[in-house]
């Protein structure tokens, strides 16, 4: 643990001491929460560049002159992305350092977006739009490891009530999409259709330059990626200004700072092996569900519910406002003081029950029926919010130590985006020729999710993988350079001066 002084600065001896502060949490006016709220803005725009074209594919689709199968490739492109930028960005996450992909994966944001709200065609929009999701999955791996390595272990603000938070952020950011389309389509000429979804589009690189902006004056890299990589100075400098504790390095023969090299190997070795095929298995179902279910939400409305253009948009807000937005609050209230696994198996069970009333109800025909398929969608919405959508990354960012975060959260994202694409390729396809049938399907997903969390007994709850010693033995460490030894306060300023 963490050696106090006299005066109540913190000993930092090695790397251990800095998650140790970090656990603790930030004294007041520390600019962590600022770093938080970043980290938050980047899964914001993931969410809503993934949304854009789940109300405007049709237009596309017109605008083009596209096949079932082209529109399918159009709709896929970005979670296509996702899969590339996943294994690229986890691994320059913790290769590189979190800034320096954090900002990378922004400016890919905004020249995709414009690009491809400007695309002249069919290829070059499915290329931007791949480009789009290139960052997306650059940009999860990196945030999630922010939320966690800027958060304390438990309360109010912990690791993993931080890590579920990306799941109401996410539907914020879907329903501010469908409320700009909701205003764009009341403003926009009508004569001119292809100009709402090249706005909706375009409009994401907004928010992304505003990130940019912002970012590079609060951000700052991981103190406690700078630790495990032996900069225990360089630490302690970023846990000064952006913590609020000013800690004193003074590293001992048997506590010396150590570089710690991320091996992707690692991640196919006892204990992380199970985690992470449970947390590939939990990600692949509620992938394909989620993936089916809003995206192609839109289409299926208007087929089962008989809505119009205008009645699916609103429909479409409610359910994220009302419905999938507190769950995911919930679900983060509920992260933070209960064990995640009986959370996740009360997500799957309620989103079991919501899926199997719209299979059951098929093609409604009357009030009553409509009101089971709505009941059905919210179902699913409000379980996801506060079951596996919470815990799709609270558990691989708490299941894997600093050094291999990024990978382990980038394999998860990996496997999303496969899933994703699966099923967002094959979806016109289905709902051409099964229907309302097609939730039978879907319905699979949710009861395998079930099945592999029973199996399972690994809970994140209040674990922190830095401070596991099971974990310790899979480290490769050599000894740190000399110039990170500073044994005084003064030394620490002329080391960090002279770097």
């Amino acid at each position: 643990m963490t050696e106090q002084t006299t005066s109540d600065r913190p000993i930092v001896r090695d790397a251990d001491d800095i998650s140790a502060i970090i656990n603790a949490g930030p004294r007041a006016g520390s600019h962590a929460r600022i770093v938080v709220a970043l980290a938050l803005g980047g899964v914001f725009l993931d969410a809503y560049d993934l949304t854009t074209l789940s109300w405007g594919i049709s237009d596309v689709q017109a605008h083009f002159g596209l096949s079932a199968f082209q529109t399918g490739l159009v709709a896929a492109a970005l979670n296509a992305g996702t899969i590339i930028g996943s294994l690229a960005g986890g691994w320059l996450t913790d290769r590189i350092g979190r800034y320096a992909v954090f900002m990378a994966d922004m400016v890919c944001f905004v020249i995709a977006a414009l690009v491809a709200g400007f695309a002249p065609s069919v290829g070059i929009l499915i290329a931007a739009r791949f480009a789009m999701g290139f960052g997306v999955g650059m940009d999860l791996p990196v945030a999630m490891a922010f939320l966690s390595e800027f958060s304390r272990l438990e309360g109010r603000g912990s690791k993993a009530a931080r890590a579920a938070a990306w799941c109401p952020t996410w539907y914020a950011a879907s329903s501010l999409c469908f409320v700009l389309v909701f205003v764009l389509a009341h403003v926009l000429p009508a004569g001119h259709p292809d100009w709402l979804w090249r706005a909706s589009l375009a409009f994401g690189a907004v928010p992304a330059i505003i990130i940019i902006m912002v970012r590079g004056r609060y951000m700052n890299e991981s103190p406690v990626w700078i630790a495990r990589r032996g900069d225990l100075a360089r630490a302690a400098e970023i846990v000064r200004r952006s913590y609020g504790v000013d800690p004193i390095v003074r590293p001992t023969a048997t506590h010396a700072p150590v570089i710690v090299h991320p091996d992707p190997l690692q991640l196919l070795r006892p204990p992380l092996l199970q985690r992470g095929l449970l947390i590939c298995g939990m990600t692949l179902v509620s992938a394909l569900s989620y993936s089916a279910i809003i995206f192609g939400l839109p289409g299926l409305l208007t087929t089962i519910v008989h809505a119009s253009a205008g009645q699916v948009l609103v429909i479409s807000i409610v359910l994220n406002l009302a419905v999938a937005f507190p769950g995911g609050l919930l679900g983060v209230r509920l992260t933070r003081s209960f064990h995640s696994r009986p959370i996740v198996l009360a997500g799957y069970a309620v989103q079991i029950a919501g899926i199997a009333a719209l299979a059951l109800t098929g093609t409604p025909h009357g009030t009553p029926g409509v009101i089971v398929a709505l009941g059905g969608f919210a179902a699913f919405l409000f379980a996801q919010g506060f079951g596996p959508g919470c815990q799709l990354m609270a558990y691989p960012t708490l299941s894997y130590p600093t050094e291999l975060r990024g990978m382990g959260i980038g394999l998860a994202r990996l496997v999303s985006g496969m899933g994703g694409t699966l099923a967002l390729l094959f979806l016109p396809w289905l709902n051409a020729h099964l229907g309302p049938r097609l939730f039978w399907l879907v319905l699979l997903a949710p009861v395998a999710g079930i099945t592999m969390s029973f199996l399972s007994r690994w809970d994140v709850f209040g674990y922190d993988p830095d401070m596991d010693p099971a974990l310790r033995r899979h480290r490769a460490a050599v000894p740190a350079r000399a110039s990170y030894v500073v044994a005084t306060p003064e030394m620490l300023v002329s080391s960090e001066s002279g770097s």
